[in-house]
């Protein structure tokens, strides 16, 4: 193999000799490379084995936290901590390692609030800019395992501790007095235990930056505000025994600055000499090699290369090892990199940390003319199809007329990444108005207590890229999901304008909630159930023991002035920013009671995954509900553990009717129909129910070319109807190639799309006019009881608040009564109709099929390629496109597919033009 002659470049040699101390002590250096500190523990002398070359096994996460304390022990240059902690409450340490003159106490602060200075242009003029920039060094962060089990990353990260908390060389010495580098070995230790990708609640923590759902996402970003990085490596693992490193693929988010992109590329060129191995790939060298501007995209904002460049202005990198390679190769070649950036970042330093000051720079003038940066490609066979308009922005405005708790838990998620948020003190007439969804208004008053986002300030970018109507993906390739803006997420009014505006306003440096106005003894306090936030509130609530009262024409919630201390529940409601008034009257409304919840665990629904951990976090812990596990086998054969429930929730998957029989389906009908809940989600949810007679829904099927890649759209909602009780009459779905489903005629259609032209939507969609007159939620009766169907899956990535508050409304549904059952009797014509109709293939699992576009001339070509990976693709045609889909049913995405990057690689190496990639 080529790779053995030339494992490491002579920039890299690296590998420790000895630990006996070679060269010069005290603040000269060493011109000899292989030259450490003997007080500092070696990976040979604590593991018995090198880092790297040489490696024969990987690090348990035991072995990685006892090392980190050691060096942290024995070197100067070093500091050690805790990040944070695994949802099961394991450490994620850290090392910080620099030269020991930055280690002293108050200096190591000193730097970081120094670079941190340079984020606000307004407050730090050129000239002491400069200073810091010639002075100060520059903040790198490694970062390793995200993904439980891509684990080479966190072992290098350890060698490269090692080399610069120990070596003497002047190289190293150079490295430590130009950078702050910040360790991070493992950032999933919960998923590396398991060798999992995901978290101990299955969430993909490479997917959770912006919302922070997670305890290690979240401890991370406030390390990140306190040592903001701008240089940020999070190393990965992929199929193959290739390597990936940017230049990155298409599409580049529009508003990562200039700057980082720069960085990042020519950090880029770095990594390729110091790479080693076979170099880049090419003709005839297709292992231990590199390649570039492919595969790993810059765009969806809840990666770990996306929101350190957007919202830290860093290089943010993501570096991808082929897992096939052996142990030695994979760590070998992540310390490579992460050595040749390193080296990059210090020889930069003062470049780096000038340019850092102009992108805050430049972001305030952007902010003020009310600019938003252009899109732009990379790849060289690539162009701009869907330019950012020319619009002008300079503020936002977060209305309070509704949803408060899920307003202020927006403005807290903008707040926790440095954003100013205003509070209107009085009215403000805003010329000309964009609503988001699509519309505009003149003259339009902003109401006082409305919250203000100015552009003109350091973090724009950020503001841009998190509650911006649409991210502008320049050219279709998508790696995730088209749109993410929070506003939508949320359900929350939104508008925006090009206006120069100057209301008269307070800064917002508290989250705002909780008791507005005492209630007397015997009265009682109130608050709307009409939100995310105050679903939480409720469950709490009555988790404590607090009997609660639900208006069911209005939602407001009310409960005795007595059943807890006004201090207890004003800490509550504020740290959920819900507002509570005081008032004289009794509470009223029909009584809320705790559901008793069974979550289906059964046939075709990952345990560790997806749409079933996302119910555990969401309804288990936020929530506290005691959620007991509910088997295939249990409702076949009607055990307690099914029929105590009062509601099953049923989550997405990968099975038409969960595994249960004939039988179990009539008692799950039977159980239904005695006033049980059923709740089902996207695919194997709605398909459930369907097999089992409990709805008339039918899926319609998608039109050929076909494509809604995690996009948001305009509902109407039932309102009336208690499953949709809070939410205004027209609100927003978010819909990631979901089932599309036929309203019913046997129950209510809660959530449907409009089929006039109020019809809308963001993000990437083909054919999307599919979805009008459709319906998302349809509540469905069966005797005293009902199924609550959602077509899409609500609780997704637990950053959907508007669907989350929705499933809450479905958790707190009141029993069914007589005249319901009557209708039921009515309904089972067309529910037999609709268990009995041809089902559609599930090509997506839980996330999507691989969907390539290609020119009718070029559908030849690309088979051939293809064919080459698989023979179970399916094609149909178009407007002269045909459209090629793989079936994906384990719901896999991108970068954990097994051949999807070398078959995409593939195709562009064969000349064949894409003229769309979804995977």
């Amino acid at each position: 193999m080529l790779g053995v002659a030339v494992l490491v470049s002579a920039v890299l040699a690296l590998t420790p000799t000895s630990s006996a101390q070679a060269g010069p002590v005290g603040d000269k250096c060493s011109t000899d490379p292989t030259a450490h500190a003997a007080d500092v523990p070696s990976p040979e002398q604590f593991f018995g084995f090198p880092l790297g070359q040489g490696q024969p096994r990987i690090l348990t996460t035991e072995e990685i936290n006892n090392y980190l304390k050691a060096v942290g022990s024995a070197s100067k240059r070093v500091v050690t901590g805790t990040m944070a902690h695994s949802v099961s409450g394991q450490e994620l340490p850290y090392a910080i390692v620099s030269d020991q003159h930055h280690m002293v106490p108050g200096q190591l602060k000193k730097i970081a609030d120094q670079v941190g200075s340079l984020r606000d242009p307004r407050s730090l003029k050129a000239d002491k800019a400069a200073r810091i920039a010639k002075d100060s060094p520059a903040i790198v962060w490694i970062a390793g395992n995200v993904h439980g089990g891509e684990k080479s990353g966190a072992d290098a990260a350890l060698r490269t501790l090692y080399e610069l908390a120990s070596g003497l060389s002047c190289d190293v010495a150079k490295r430590n007095d130009n950078l702050v580098t910040i360790i991070v070995p493992t950032q999933n230790p919960d998923g590396r235990d398991a060798n999992r990708r995901q978290n101990e609640y299955g969430f993909d923590l490479n997917r959770d930056w912006f919302a922070r759902t997670q305890p290690e996402t979240d401890g991370k970003i406030e390390m990140l505000r306190k040592y903001p990085p701008q240089v940020f490596v999070d190393a990965h693992e992929m199929g193959g025994r290739q390597y990936f490193f940017p230049p990155n693929a298409d599409p580049i988010h529009h508003e990562i600055a200039d700057q980082p992109v720069n960085w990042i590329n020519r950090i880029g060129a770095a990594n390729g000499e110091g790479f080693g191995y076979n170099g880049a790939c090419r003709p005839g060298v297709t292992t231990e090699c590199y390649f570039n501007y492919s595969t790993y995209d810059l765009f969806y904002m809840g990666y770990g290369d996306t929101v350190p460049a957007a919202g830290f202005g860093a290089a943010g990198m993501t570096y991808e090892k082929g897992s096939a390679s052996a142990v030695q190769d994979r760590v070998q070649q992540q310390f490579n990199t992460q050595w040749a950036t390193i080296g990059w970042a210090s020889d930069n330093k003062r470049e780096v940390l000038d340019g850092y000051y102009s992108i805050w720079r430049t972001a305030i003038a952007e902010g003020a003319a009310g600019t938003l940066q252009p899109n732009e490609v990379v790849q060289p066979t690539n162009t701009v199809q869907f330019p950012v308009p020319d619009i002008k922005i300079r503020s936002y405005f977060l209305l309070p007329d509704r949803q408060i708790g899920d307003v202020r838990r927006l403005v807290e998620r903008l707040r926790d990444m440095d954003v100013e948020v205003y509070r209107l003190k009085n009215p403000v007439k805003v010329p000309s108005a964009q609503i988001l969804g699509g519309r505009s208004a003149a003259n339009l008053t902003v109401p006082k207590g409305a919250y203000w986002i100015p552009m003109n300030q350091p973090q724009k970018h950020w503001i841009q890229a998190l509650i911006g109507e649409n991210p502008y993906a320049p050219f279709p390739y998508f790696y995730d999901v088209s749109s993410w803006s929070n506003p939508l997420l949320m359900g929350v009014d939104t508008i925006y304008t090009g206006d120069e505006l100057s209301p008269k306003a307070d800064l917002v440096k508290d989250i705002e909630g909780g008791i507005a106005s005492s209630a007397p003894p015997k009265g009682s306090y109130s608050y709307p159930l009409d939100s995310a936030a105050a679903s939480e509130l409720t469950f709490k609530l009555l988790a404590s023991g607090v009997p609660l009262s639900r208006d069911l024409t209005s939602g407001v919630v009310s409960l005795p002035a007595g059943a807890l201390t006004p201090n207890t529940l004003d800490k509550l409601a504020k740290s959920l920013g819900v507002t509570v008034t005081g008032g004289s009257a009794a509470p009223s409304g029909s009584p809320l009671r705790t559901p008793d919840v069974g979550l289906f665990a059964g046939t075709g629904i990952s345990t560790t995954s997806g749409s079933y951990g996302e119910a555990r976090y969401v309804l288990g812990n936020r929530w506290g509900l005691d959620l007991k596990p509910v088997t295939t086998a249990d409702i076949n054969d009607n055990t307690p553990a099914f029929t105590e429930r009062t509601v099953v929730l049923v989550p997405d998957g990968s099975n038409s009717t969960g595994g249960l029989t004939a039988t179990g389906q009539a008692n799950l009908k039977q159980w239904v129909a005695a006033g049980g809940t059923y709740i089902g989600l996207r695919n194997e949810g709605t398909r459930v129910a369907r097999a089992a007679g409990l709805t008339s829904t039918t899926e319609k099927p998608k039109p050929t070319g076909y494509q809604v890649i995690g996009s948001h759209f305009r509902v109407d909602v039932a309102n009336d109807n208690p499953v949709a009780l809070g939410r205004p009459l027209e609100d927003f779905q978010f819909n990631n190639g979901d089932p599309i489903l036929n309203p019913s005629t046997t129950g209510r259609n809660v959530l449907t799309y409009p089929s006039d032209g109020r019809f809308w939507s963001n993000g990437y969609t083909v054919g999307a006019d599919a979805l009008k007159g459709t319906a998302a939620i349809v509540d469905e009766p069966t005797g005293a009881g009902r199924a609550v169907l959602f077509a899409y899956n609500p609780l997704f990535r637990a950053y959907n608040e508007n669907g989350i508050h929705l499933v809450a409304n479905a958790l707190l549904y009141q029993g069914g009564t007589p005249a319901a059952q009557q209708r039921t009797l009515s309904a089972e014509p067309s529910r037999s109709a609709a268990e009995q109709a041809e089902e559609l293939p599930n090509l997506g699992g839980e996330w999507r099929p691989i969907t390539i576009e290609v020119a009718d001339a070029d559908l030849a070509r690309a088979q051939a390629v293809i064919e080459k990976y698989t023979d179970t693709a399916q094609t149909a045609s178009a407007a002269g496109s045909t459209y090629i889909t793989i079936p994906n049913p384990d719901g896999l995405t991108a970068d954990e597919h097994p051949y999807v990057r070398d078959l995409i690689r593939d195709l562009d190496g064969a000349g064949i033009p894409l003229r769309s990639v979804v995977a």
